[in-house]
């Protein structure tokens, strides 16, 4: 009887706080995808239009001259190359692989470590597990200074001196930066360890007491049954090492501060006020544009950002679904 009333009334309120509910939640999602790709708007328009065209009221959503006089630009001014004085596309290939590097040896080294604190027994384990949460809490530039001085006299247990009769001078070394992956103090690499020690412990023992069963001994269970297992853990930290460390300006600043690293590059090219006369004096010569406006330094600016994310774009396009299926399986669990 109930059931025939409410079918016979026009308006039904459980029908109208869904269609009410969802109306919001529609509105609060194009709210944030708005928010999150607005700066992406207001760049491509800026990076694709002619320095001749900036300024144009025409012009300011869709550029109505398209043009890569931008792109030329990064390739000649930013990435040059200071012996030849010319464009050096290695530059962006060098950065790529040393973020690379320092990503394969951070999941090497991070493996390891959530490995032996989820697994295995040692004195002073939760001690360890303790410092590695602090590593990740303490800001990084308070370890800055021991960091720098330590690889400025580096010395490793004395070893350094024994054999050479001084500490030797690692600053401004690429070595410096991998010491810093091997040894677990890279770009947030306390943080990948903590999730893979949590990622290991959610894994069943069972696997690992049927392969010691089977004959196997540690090292093979790790490498041939724990590793494959961890793939989804591996594959999103492996992402986001690459990522962080292709964007990292803070060590390759300090630590290597001549390296060809493109993120430190258009840092300083952009960063320096004293630069923003010369890039836009560079620009109007190269290009023949009669005359340069407030917007040419920010248009050349902005096809250095979207030159720089063009890899990890492509990156992300290529495993994003991979990590978006395996978000479920490196869940923190305790």
């Amino acid at each position: 009887m109930k059931k025939e009333l409410d079918s016979k009334r026009s308006f039904h309120p459980r029908v109208f706080m869904e269609f009410t509910t969802n109306l919001l939640l529609g509105a609060l999602i194009i709210c944030i995808c708005f928010a999150i790709l607005y700066p992406l708007l207001t760049l491509m328009p800026l990076a694709f239009t002619d320095l001749r065209e900036l300024g144009d009221p025409n012009s300011i959503w869709i550029p109505s001259v398209f043009s890569f006089n931008n792109f030329e630009f990064v390739f000649r001014y930013v990435m040059r190359n200071e012996a030849t004085n010319r464009g050096d596309i290695m530059i962006l290939v060098y950065s790529i692989l040393y973020a690379l590097s320092i990503a394969l040896i951070q999941l090497f080294m991070s493996a390891m470590a959530g490995y032996a604190l989820a697994r295995t027994k040692f004195w002073g384990k939760n001690l360890v597990f303790i410092l590695v949460i602090f590593v990740f809490l303490i800001p990084r530039q308070s370890f800055l200074i021991t960091q720098y001085l330590n690889f400025k006299q580096f010395d490793l247990f004395g070893l350094v001196t024994l054999i050479n009769g001084s500490p030797i001078d690692l600053i401004n070394k690429p070595i410096t930066l991998y010491l810093l992956a091997i040894f677990g103090f890279s770009v947030n690499q306390s943080l990948f360890i903590f999730i893979l020690r949590q990622f290991f412990m959610s894994m069943p023992k069972e696997l690992e007491e049927a392969a010691l069963i089977d004959g196997a001994g540690f090292y093979k269970c790790y490498f041939r049954i724990i590793l494959p297992n961890a793939m989804p853990a591996l594959l999103t930290i492996g992402v986001l090492a690459f990522v962080w460390a292709y964007g990292d300006v803070y060590y390759t600043s300090y630590f290597h501060p001549d390296g060809p690293y493109f993120g430190k590059i258009i840092d300083m090219t952009f960063k320096d006020a004293n630069n923003r006369w010369y890039i836009t004096v560079a620009a109007r010569n190269w290009f023949q544009a009669s005359q340069t406006n407030a917007l040419s330094f920010e248009s050349l600016l902005q096809a250095s950002i979207l030159t720089f994310l063009t890899p990890l774009l492509i990156i992300y396009f290529l495993v994003q679904r991979k990590i978006v299926e395996n978000l479920d399986s490196i869940g923190i669990k305790g």
